[in-house]
């Protein structure tokens, strides 16, 4: 944890709730939206997201008693700063899988190295997600949470609906928007609960 708030972002806290009301929210949904509004300055986050508060509570457990982070790509980890992570990409074979994606590689050696219990946390590419849904309805992967928020135009809608109706516990969004900045600001809500009340 943080040992300290900043006061500029306890300013833009101020600002960010004067712009969206999210008193109505469950705790854990309400710094979820809250944190990744405040990363992208964009309250429209507000109506994107889905979450599903059951899953963060047990996502926050687990990452509280040290379960492993298992990130798709390093720029996600670097935007959790106070958790060290397994990056998926870094474990990717070289040549990859006939048919997979690097990041779809990755995910697949992440989940060997990782089946039980991980944190995962997709901000980049839908093949990643894709992967890690499809080793769970293959029983290769159990996790307490899944914050899937890939982004591009190619797949990440359809990556993002697959997740939600795998019935993983799991924070994601609606449209096409996500990357690495949304991703960690979701895992780092988790971390920094109380910080920011």
């Amino acid at each position: 944890m943080r040992s300290s708030v900043h006061p500029i972002e306890v300013e833009s806290y101020a600002i960010l709730r004067t712009r969206l009301d999210t008193t109505d929210l469950p705790p854990l949904t309400r710094a979820v939206v809250e944190r990744v509004v405040h990363t992208s300055a964009d309250p429209s986050w507000a109506g994107d997201l889905v979450c599903d508060e059951a899953a963060l509570r047990a996502g926050r457990a687990a990452l509280l008693a040290g379960a492993p982070l298992v990130t798709d790509v390093r720029m996600v980890a670097v935007g959790v700063t106070a958790r060290p992570s397994t990056v998926a990409l870094d474990l990717a074979e070289e040549p990859t899988p006939e048919g997979l994606t690097r990041s779809a590689a990755g995910i697949r050696a992440a989940v060997r190295r990782h089946p039980d219990g991980a944190v995962w946390v997709i901000g980049n590419a839908p093949t990643a997600l894709v992967e890690l849904v499809r080793c769970a309805a293959a029983g290769s992967v159990r996790t307490p949470l899944v914050v899937g928020l890939p982004v591009g135009f190619v797949g990440s809608v359809a990556a993002k609906a697959g997740l939600r109706t795998a019935g993983l516990p799991c924070v994601s969004n609606r449209s096409e928007r996500g990357g690495a900045a949304a991703a960690a600001a979701a895992v780092n809500a988790l971390l920094y609960l109380e910080e920011n009340r």
